[in-house]
């Protein structure tokens, strides 16, 4: 007896149109979503569309044997997709136009099948959230948070074996040898796919609520734990047989292993749960690979063969799958939208003399420079006659936001140099007003190093905007580039050094003097 699918010619056509639709209007998001998949973090995003695929095949009898009763609240998720789809596509934001790709899917699935369609294939469509890579500015605090984690626990793996070590922020000095735990080393290569891999093992584990949501959640400790001691064994093999040790194919290989360690400490822990709480029952039969719904959940769905082919595609189906044809022309027009830069001044034009002041610029590592993305920068020292404790004055200007590159923030970044934050606060500067007619606000900090203190005062310039919440400057950055085409801004950081025993109060009126001096010239080169 042939199924209604295979019998109706007008479902494959659909989901052939459904894929060229989505596949003009999503463009610029899927393939760079595609291009994240490329990095190592991110590697096994090839797998998570496929895994999903295999559930949907596994569960098409099913499918097959029922109705599609399409819900009209599908069209209406379509709708709300495309409108999302269009936000992220005219601020050329990649990761709204991925999760709006997504949420046509499952308005989709809702106006083909219903709710007892979308209940059939849950697990394959939330799956694919694991796909999308984070957004760039919770990727690199999340980043810097997991570094210095790794690395604290690292040097207490090495002080194990009774080594001596010293630990600057994500510095672990073995003193012949120095261990910068960097960006590859915070553990998300581990992170992500085995997040993703807890999932599905959540649901395969036919367990309680509790342990199959403590068997994915505990994905984070267990991948920060294995890290920090492969960071740890790492600085061990340092210490003894030398650096070559941290390179190569050994390091790769040794990342390799740790995962594998990883996913045996997810399968102990459920045979564990399985023992303790489960007494009696094999963990064979509890660890089930078996996607199918049980069929008599759906047997109020299951109609004769007749009835099947007479009902045809559903109404809100068929509407949807116009409109995401109707849409196509003007998704077009719009992903030709090109992002407006101002015109402004080049920091290599930056005067080095402001009033009293006297600067000498300095220089930045490749390697740094490489990891900022930002298109122009100055660094340099201001000194003031009779003052021994110069100003440093940081500025990285981005033309562009929209792909990911953005400025980091000095919160994340203090603490993977050794820094330790204390007083943290705004501040507000009355002697200078910005374009707005506003007192300059900035973030204060006062850091520390050992003995060493600093001053740090800190905002992000963007678009004729003073801010100092890093979470409005994401949203800040969409509605400009929605409603202005712009996503130009920049980071500014000013530091000066605390003498011993010298009060906070004296570096604050050292910064407040030289704002006074250069705050003017900052607007020629950042532009409003």
């Amino acid at each position: 007896m042939n199924s209604f699918v295979k019998q109706n010619t007008g479902l494959y056509i659909s989901f052939c149109l459904i894929a060229l639709a989505l596949g003009a209007i999503f463009s610029d998001g899927l393939t760079d979503m595609a291009v994240s998949w490329e990095r190592e973090e991110y590697s096994h995003g090839y797998m998570i569309p496929m895994i999903s695929l295999w559930f949907i095949w596994k569960n098409r009898e099913l499918a097959t044997n029922m109705v599609f009763k399409g819900s009209w609240l599908g069209i209406l998720v379509v709708l709300f997709g495309v409108l999302v789809g269009f936000m992220g596509e005219l601020a050329t934001l990649f990761v709204v136009t991925q999760y709006a790709f997504l949420l046509i899917l499952y308005g989709l699935c809702l106006a083909l099948l219903g709710w007892k369609g979308l209940h059939l294939f849950w697990f394959a469509l939330i799956y694919l959230f694991f796909m999308i890579p984070l957004p760039n500015f919770l990727y690199n605090n999340l980043s810097s948070n997991l570094q210095l984690i790794s690395s604290q626990l690292g040097v207490a793996v090495i002080r194990l074996f009774d080594i001596s070590v010293f630990l600057q922020g994500n510095v672990i000095d073995l003193g012949n040898y120095q261990l910068q735990v960097v960006e590859a080393c915070s553990g998300l290569r581990y992170l992500f796919p085995l997040t993703s891999f807890g999932f599905l093992c959540a649901y395969f584990f036919r367990a309680k609520l509790w342990m199959r949501s403590l068997v994915f959640l505990s994905t984070l400790p267990i991948t920060v734990l294995m890290n920090s001691f492969r960071i740890g064994v790492i600085g061990v093999l340092v210490e003894h047989w030398g650096i070559e040790q941290a390179e190569g194919f050994l390091h790769d290989f040794e990342g390799w292993i740790i995962f594998v360690g990883c996913l045996a400490i997810l399968f102990a822990e459920m045979w564990l749960m399985v023992k303790c709480f489960m007494p009696g029952r094999e963990f064979s039969k509890v660890f089930v690979v078996d996607v199918s719904v049980p069929s008599d959940s759906f047997q109020e769905g299951v109609e004769n063969e007749t009835n099947k082919l007479k009902a045809g595609l559903p109404g809100p189906y068929i509407s949807s799958c116009l409109i995401l044809i109707a849409i196509v022309p003007l998704a077009l027009i719009v992903g030709k939208r090109e992002d407006i830069q101002p015109q402004r001044s080049t920091f290599d034009t930056f005067p080095l003399r402001l009033d009293e002041w006297r600067g000498i610029e300095e220089g930045m590592e490749q390697k740094f420079i490489d990891i900022l993305k930002f298109d122009d920068y100055i660094i340099a020292n201001f000194s003031h006659p009779g003052d021994r404790a110069p100003v440093n004055f940081y500025v990285a200007y981005y033309a562009s936001q929209r792909k990911g590159v953005s400025a980091h923030s000095p919160k994340s970044c203090i603490p993977g140099d050794g820094w330790r934050i204390g007083d943290f606060t705004q501040k507000t500067i009355d002697s200078i007003q910005t374009q707005s007619g506003q007192n300059l606000a900035v973030n204060r900090a006062i850091i520390s190093k050992g003995k060493s203190r600093q001053l740090v005062y800190y905002w992000f310039q963007q678009r004729g905007r003073i801010i100092t919440n890093e979470y409005l400057v994401k949203w800040y950055l969409f509605w400009d580039a929605l409603t202005k085409n712009r996503t130009d801004g920049a980071l500014i950081r000013l530091v000066v050094a605390l003498p011993p025993g010298s009060e906070a109060s004296e570096a604050d009126a050292k910064l407040v003097k030289f704002l006074n001096s250069a705050f003017n010239q900052i607007e020629q080169y950042v532009p409003s």
